[in-house]
């Protein structure tokens, strides 16, 4: 428990893993991008109990990540889509998919994803303006989040 008198950082990191940050959520998301749009398929895929996926689904629709669409009447049944904003989760998805590769299935990778073009697709952070890697060249950071050491 934080002391009483604790100041947290305001932080968008601490924002998005309040939305995406535990196990269920993020294999949700995962599933939607590779292309498994119903309940029953992102069961078996992400292992999740029915409440707890139904509970994790209801949050990310609220928050805009995904949206439902009606596929059959009689039962009402929903396929689940991402939204842009939960697309946009697809570059920061393919760098923890990189990080994993790279330090704990080094071995054996057990998805490659594929870039328009054909090659591998390698997740890379460069700043816009020049193309530099970020880890090369990032300094610190500003806004009312930072604060003096």
């Amino acid at each position: 428990m934080p002391p009483k008198d604790a100041d947290p950082r305001p932080c968008s990191i601490a924002g998005t893993l309040d939305l995406v940050g535990e196990r269920w959520s993020i294999l949700i998301v995962r599933e939607l991008f590779h292309g498994v749009r119903r309940f029953d398929g992102i069961a078996r895929n992400t292992g999740a109990s029915r409440d707890i996926l139904t509970t994790r689904l209801r949050k990310l629709e609220s928050a805009g990540v995904l949206r439902r669409e009606l596929y059959s009447d009689r039962p009402a049944r929903y396929e689940y889509h991402l939204t842009e904003a939960g697309r946009e989760l697809g570059d920061a998805m393919l760098l923890l998919l990189k990080w994993g590769d790279r330090h704990i299935n080094q071995d054996d990778p057990p998805v490659v994803w594929s870039h328009s073009c054909g090659a591998d697709l390698v997740p890379e952070v460069v700043c816009a303006a020049c193309g530099e890697p970020a880890r090369e060249g990032a300094h610190s950071p500003r806004g009312r989040g930072v604060r003096p050491v």
